[in-house]
């Protein structure tokens, strides 16, 4: 160890006496307090990716119904915890981890096939299933198989999707007819990970037929467009507006096991043009044309139009009532009913 290190390994190890200190008076805080769930996860402030969107939407679903949600701590009354992916700090779930509390993972990816390279991600987060799941949460079948066939069997497996704020994601109440204008696609992203279709795009950008499609993308684009319109990175009602005033959502990216922005723009009504990888195909059904090469892009998008009345009758998406009760249901809280649901 050089001296230049030194107070780099200082700070880690500083910080990490902070992280023990505030995790045992968090725990010792808890010991006379109860919830009826749980949640682990560190969330990022808006706007965000596709995780913290759904969780977000789901926290807000189960406090409507007064489930009580406590963040990142696990006190001596409360019955189940759901700990997302290995967004949270391990040593502090295995510290307040006990007997009598059922534990519950959501898992996304693999990690290695949405990132495109294996960091260790997928056999640290396995690692924690066996040592602590009583249940596993997959987003879609696509991430149930893949991580079979990568070997990994993780705890009592259960296939919930996610699904979107309604109060935000809804299809607007008329649109503008198509006849005399160009078709406005919208492709969108939090991430720039390569592998959510910055090529496509790319490829889009240069091949666009400008008189028939005007294109808008929203998010952090990894690349510079000549035709493609770059909206930058946008909350989640600004995003839902922007939907809403588009035609077609293109997804174009790559083993996205349940693509949140997908399901935001199926949620505003958008038929979308889909990449077949991943979980897109079960999540768009018949609302969509699907296309594997960027090269059919502009016939899948063609097709899509010619059919877009069809199409868009045909979108379907989970509803977060229904996804909060499978959750509870997991978690062994048992439903509590939407009050407005079943106020009907």
């Amino acid at each position: 160890m050089t001296l230049r290190t030194v107070p780099r390994a200082a700070r880690r190890a500083g910080r990490g006496l902070v992280r023990r200190a505030r995790t045992e008076a968090a725990w010792i805080g808890s010991r006379r307090a109860r919830a009826d769930v749980a949640l682990f996860h560190e969330f990022e402030p808006p706007p965000t990716g596709g995780g913290h969107q759904f969780l977000r939407a789901l926290v807000h679903e189960l406090e409507v119904r007064d489930v009580r949600v406590e963040l990142n701590r696990v006190s001596a009354g409360t019955r189940s915890c759901l700990f997302n992916s290995f967004n949270f700090d391990f040593a502090r779930l295995r510290r307040f981890a006990r007997p009598g509390c059922r534990l519950v993972h959501r898992v996304d990816g693999p990690i290695g096939a949405y990132r495109g390279f294996d960091d260790g991600t997928d056999a640290r987060i396995a690692e924690l299933n066996r040592e602590l799941a009583d249940a596993t949460v997959f987003q879609s079948r696509y991430s149930l198989e893949r991580h079979r066939e990568l070997g990994y069997e993780l705890a009592d497996p259960v296939v919930i999707p996610n699904a979107v704020d309604p109060a935000i994601f809804f299809p607007p109440e008329s649109r503008e007819p198509l006849e005399s204008r160009r078709v406005r696609v919208i492709a969108s992203s939090w991430s720039d990970n390569p592998r959510k279709g910055a090529e496509t795009l790319a490829w889009l950008d240069r091949h666009l037929d400008a008189d028939r499609y005007e294109v808008t993308f929203v998010g952090r684009a990894s690349e510079r467009f000549e035709l493609i319109r770059a909206a930058g990175a946008v909350d989640s009602q600004r995003l839902a507006e922007l939907l809403r005033a588009h035609d077609v959502y293109l997804a174009p990216s790559r083993d996205d096991p349940c693509s949140n922005a997908l399901l935001e723009a199926l949620a505003c009504g958008l038929p979308a043009v889909f990449r077949e990888s991943g979980g897109h195909p079960d999540l768009v059904g018949d609302a969509g044309v699907g296309f594997r090469e960027d090269e059919e892009l502009p016939e899948a998008l063609d097709r899509l139009v010619g059919e877009i009345e069809r199409r868009r009758a045909a979108i379907s998406v989970p509803s977060i009532a229904d996804v909060a009760d499978r959750y509870l249901e997991t978690l062994g809280v048992g439903p509590k009913p939407d009050p407005e649901r079943h106020s009907l």
